[in-house]
This record gives structure tokens, C-alpha cells and sequence, in this order.
């Protein structure tokens, strides 16, 4: 009995070591596919109050407080924040568009609407799927699109 438990023991502590090492590799590899790739975005936000009550009520969405001038999501596609700024996002004046995905387009666009956000492009057909454009209640330009 001894020596079953022994080499039981054995097997136990050689599965934890090839356990070990396998996280290891895999918190590595996982660095290594994240290498220059886009990791974080940034918006401006004129007030961040109204920006997270929006993105809180329209997407479920929640934030961690930096100080009076930040706030960061996480696991929402992609990482991020909102800072204080009086500049606007928009695709008419240059700015990289965000485009969220939605499994049910004409849902998503009322929570948008009910929770303060305007519609600036109805849905509409693109090769691919359809989509909308909206602002946020400061003015910063996104789009939605679903196949």
C-alpha cells in the first residue's frame, strides 16, 4: 500500500511540474501572438459621468475610476478607456471608427437611443451585413454592424 501511495505521489508531483511548465509556454505564447498587435484604445470624453451611465445602460458595460479625469473597461472586445478631453471622435473629421458587432441590430440601436445616443447613419446594407452609425450622448462617433 506504501508504495502505491508513493507512486501515486510520484505521478502527482511529475503532472504538477508538466502542468507548471504548460502555463508557462502558454502565458508565453500568448505574449508572443499579443507582439504589435492592438492592445488598448482611447476615447475622449467631454464628460466622463455620461459616458460611462451611457455605456453602462446601452451595452452592459463597466469601468474602474482612475481619478477625476479617467475611466478603463475591460473585456469588452477590447480593452480601454475615456479621458477628459473637449475633442470628438468622428469619422468626418479623420478619426479611426470603432465598430462594435451585435447579434440583434435593431435592438441594439434602441438601447442606443434610450440611452441617449443619436442615430446619425439609419441601417443601413453594406457587402457583408448592415450597420448604423451613432454618437455617444459627447458627440464621439461609433457604428454597429451585424451579418
Amino acid at each position: 500500500m506504501r508504495k502505491v501511495i508513493g507512486i501515486m505521489a510520484i505521478m502527482f508531483f511529475a503532472c504538477s511540474i508538466v502542468y507548471a511548465s504548460n502555463q508557462n509556454k502558454s502565458s508565453e505564447m500568448t505574449k508572443m501572438s499579443e507582439h504589435e498587435k492592438i492592445n488598448y484604445v482611447e476615447f475622449p470624453s467631454k464628460n466622463l459621468a455620461v459616458t460611462k451611465a451611457f455605456f453602462v445602460e446601452a451595452f452592459g458595460w463597466s469601468f474602474v475610476d482612475y481619478g477625476p479625469e479617467y475611466i478603463a473597461f475591460k473585456n469588452e472586445g477590447l480593452d480601454g478607456g475615456f479621458f477628459k478631453s473637449d475633442l470628438v471622435l468622428s469619422s468626418n473629421n479623420g478619426s479611426a471608427l470603432i465598430v462594435l458587432y451585435s447579434n440583434a441590430l435593431e435592438i441594439t440601436l434602441s438601447k442606443i437611443e434610450k440611452a441617449g445616443g443619436k442615430i446619425v447613419k439609419p441601417i443601413f446594407s453594406f457587402p457583408g451585413g448592415r450597420r448604423f452609425h451613432f454618437t455617444d450622448p459627447n458627440g464621439n462617433e461609433y457604428a454597429v454592424w451585424s451579418e
